[in-house]
């Protein structure tokens, strides 16, 4: 299929392995069990009841092909399995098999079984891009480069505090998929309409009793048609993806031949073109940026499906199964590639230097104006901020000394109104960097306070 060449090259590998059609049935096949073995502590079934459950159901007695093709049937894989299952047992085991529960509580909470390792792997991936961010950091915490808005040069900053904001997004996305996983990947069962019909008053214990089984939380309620549990995920997951396209858009910017600030890590066969031999092409950005962009196209088929009618969704549950599902091999293999391109990040020291200084230093117009202000008329101080940074920008003069030619500010030093060596050293570039020692020290501490 086209998935191998076009969807798959943006996911996760690993991720891909273990959501084979197998294993969604083996985790089916769990939840069943893990339910008949609850129902039996808890007297609903007859002893010995989950072990030959066991016993009479292998993983490999499911015909997956088979299965596959009645899904479009039935509306979900549930109904099948449990179809062929129920073919296997015994009469005597049959009506034990699936007691009290629905397909969507049998989907749902395989989805969780499946979903959890996934997530796990993401925070893994994201510790390692944490310890290449800090690592970055400290060797870049004063290296002086030019800030950026609406695309144009601003003021200076560092590249430590560049990557400190990228390692601060990554962070807050950590954390709510660390929320996530420790209570928020709830197990389904309800029944048919999600009030435990047939179990009485039993039904919430078994629920509990069956979350502590397969290791996920217990909800209040089944939530059969409250789809919040999983608008979280699908929100942690595009906060990852978000976070990993900020550090993989500001990269490839920067990787442009005109600024040639960074470059990807080198390696053999990678980032060439088909017709142009000399490219350097920013692949894992475009990798990252690729699978960033599906993952918000699966949010939103999400959030669509998140209000649902009465006591099941017709269509909306459905719709949710693929999103989900890619979306957290689309944000593993984000973040499967942010990962090494930060460790092998080249970062070109001396090409920050010299953008710094494009415009001979006319980007400190602004603090230039603040600081004449202190001696000359508001308006005297802008017009010589300006025109002096269009003359250095013009014949590539230092900003500081052309401002210090200027007739106003020379009858100001003369007069001790201003300190030429204090203004030139205030308007020396590579020292206006504001905080960003500061916020790189910050960031370290919260993320790497060894």
């Amino acid at each position: 299929m086209y998935d191998t060449l076009f969807r798959h090259p943006f996911m996760s590998a690993a991720g891909l392995a273990t959501l084979e059609a197998s294993e969604v049935v083996a985790a089916m096949r769990e939840v069943e069990l893990a339910l008949a073995a609850e129902q039996e502590a808890c007297g609903v079934l007859p002893a010995g009841t989950a072990a030959a459950l066991t016993a009479a159901l292998p993983l490999e007695a499911f015909d997956l092909t088979a299965l596959a093709a009645e899904v479009e049937n039935g509306g979900n894989a549930a109904i099948p399995f449990v179809k062929q299952a129920k073919a296997r047992l015994p009469e005597s085991l049959r009506r034990h098999f699936h007691r009290g529960a629905t397909s969507q509580d049998i989907v749902d909470s395989a989805l969780m079984l499946l979903l959890r390792p996934r997530l796990v792997a993401i925070r893994e991936h994201l510790a390692r891009t944490r310890r290449a961010a800090c690592a970055l950091m400290r060797d870049h915490r004063a290296t002086p480069m030019i800030g950026r808005t609406l695309m144009q040069q601003a003021l200076p900053i560092t590249f430590g505090a560049k990557v400190a904001q990228w390692a601060w997004g990554l962070e807050g996305a950590d954390a709510r998929l660390a929320a996530v996983i420790d209570g928020g990947l709830y197990v389904q069962f309800g029944g048919a309409v999600g009030v435990h019909s047939g179990l009485d008053d039993r039904g919430l214990e078994i629920m509990a009793g069956l979350a502590a089984r397969l290791g996920l939380a217990a909800p209040l309620l089944p939530w059969h048609t409250d789809r919040q549990p999983l608008l979280a995920l699908m929100g942690a997951l595009d906060a990852a993806a978000v976070a990993a396209e900020k550090v993989a858009l500001d990269i490839a910017l920067l990787c442009q031949s005109e600024v040639a600030e960074l470059s990807e890590p080198a390696a053999e066969g990678v980032g060439g073109s088909s017709s142009m031999p000399h490219k350097r092409n920013p692949v894992a950005c475009a990798r990252i940026r690729a699978a960033a962009r599906q993952v918000h196209a699966a949010h939103a088929t999400v959030v669509n499906a998140g209000a649902q009618p009465l006591e099941r969704g017709l269509g909306e549950w459905h719709a949710e199964w693929a999103p989900l599902l890619d979306g957290v091999l689309l944000v593993e293999g984000a973040l499967g590639s942010l990962a090494p391109l930060l460790e092998g990040l080249e970062v070109h020291v001396e090409a920050m230097a010299r953008n710094l200084r494009l415009s001979g230093g006319a980007v400190l117009a602004e603090p230039a104006a603040r600081l004449l202000g202190e001696a000359l008329p508001s308006a005297t101080a802008q017009r010589i901020a300006r025109e002096a940074g269009e003359t250095a920008r013009r014949e590539q003069r230092d900003y500081a000394e052309v401002v210090l030619t200027q007739p106003e500010v020379a009858a100001a030093v003369e007069d001790a109104a201003l300190d030429a060596a204090a203004l030139r050293t205030a308007l020396t570039i590579d020292l206006y960097i504001g905080s960003s020692e500061a916020q790189v020290t910050r960031v370290l501490m919260r993320l790497d306070p060894s």
